[in-house]
């Protein structure tokens, strides 16, 4: 089974999943995409990392989703990857995407189109149980910055994509939890 967790920045989102995880009953791997690029994020990585069960495996899969989920899906183990939101974001920035739409050209990211179609290709084949975590962000306004409208655009597309895939979509809101779509 595969199910999608979508919400806003603390939205309670990362919890529900967490808590999904440890009432799966299985293995739990957790898959991290984010970056202790800055004091900050290191903040927030280990504020992440201390809620979470010893037991669990831990996989850093800033680039390769697809592959990793391949490697490390398997039946009797629940996948919980947080977030999409920093997967995609590390895509824009790891490829030409980003100074693309700072420089206001037209943005190619082979990159980005290449690891989004792996992930939405692989996501049904995995054996298990996978659970993936992302933000909402286009409730918003349009953002003024180019990389920003880039990001907002993108991060839509993607949820959208991993959404038709997945067997159920939940949408987080202050804490609570909305079931969008359950197969």
């Amino acid at each position: 089974m595969r199910e999608l967790i979508l919400g806003g920045a603390r939205s309670g989102k990362s919890a529900l999943a967490e808590k999904r995880a440890v009432e799966s009953g299985l293995q739990v791997i957790y898959v991290a995409t984010a970056q202790a690029l800055d004091g900050e994020m290191t903040r927030r990585i280990a504020h992440h990392r201390a809620r979470r069960p010893r037991t669990w495996g831990l996989v850093e899969s800033p680039l390769d989703l697809a592959a990793s989920l391949r490697r490390h899906a398997a039946p009797g183990v629940c996948l919980l990857v947080d977030c999409l939101t920093l997967w995609l974001s590390n895509l824009l920035f790891a490829g030409a995407a980003a100074r693309q739409a700072e420089a206001g050209v037209a943005v190619d990211c082979p990159l980005l189109a290449r690891e989004v179609q792996a992930l939405v290709d692989v996501l049904p084949q995995l054996p298990g149980r996978t659970i993936i975590v992302s933000n909402e962000v286009g409730w918003g306004v349009v953002p003024v910055v180019a990389v920003a409208r880039l990001f907002a655009d993108e991060q839509g597309r993607l949820n959208q994509r991993v959404a038709v895939v997945c067997d159920n979509v939940t949408l987080v809101a202050a804490g609570l939890p909305l079931l969008l779509k359950q197969v």
